[in-house]
């Protein structure tokens, strides 16, 4: 299994942060056309904020930020490579955000994807809504969660 690696931005080399970048505006902008707001909000400036990645053959291919600045804490930017998909990297990413927290955790998360953070112990705090064009869901996940 590849290593799963961590760093505020500022600690992060330039060429792994280009490839990271990369790998979410692939996923956002181009495959799923969310053109209306920012990728790159500031968001990943903050101190608070840890990108985790996973590296293949000199590829970012699974990506997230755990922004991580109060209870509850709050994972995004949850992105996999078409080609490394259904491996379960993005599992593994979400695995270890959690495993770095001790608040709760809440979840902006697309609403197909809801039964896949269930999983992870997250749960709907509230009702659909559309964000980016997309229909999400509020979860939130607390540290007395089972593991998976």
């Amino acid at each position: 299994m590849p290593a799963i690696q961590h760093a505020p931005l500022a600690a992060i080399d330039p060429a792994t942060l280009y490839k990271i970048l990369m790998l979410r505006i692939e996923v956002f902008v181009h495959e799923q056309r969310i053109v209306d707001e920012p990728e790159l909000d500031g968001v990943d400036l903050e101190p608070f904020t840890e990108l985790y990645w996973i590296e293949e053959n000199n590829a970012v291919v699974a990506t997230l930020r755990l922004i991580n600045d109060g209870d509850p804490a709050h994972i995004g930017r949850v992105a996999t490579a078409r080609s490394a998909r259904g491996r379960g990297l993005a599992a593994d990413l979400i695995e270890a955000a959690l495993s770095a927290t001790s608040t709760a955790v809440e979840i902006s998360a697309q609403a197909h994807l809801e039964t896949w953070y269930e999983r992870f112990g997250f749960a709907r705090t509230g009702p659909n809504y559309i964000e980016a064009g997309i229909d999400h869901v509020p979860m939130r996940v607390t540290t007395t969660r089972l593991p998976r």
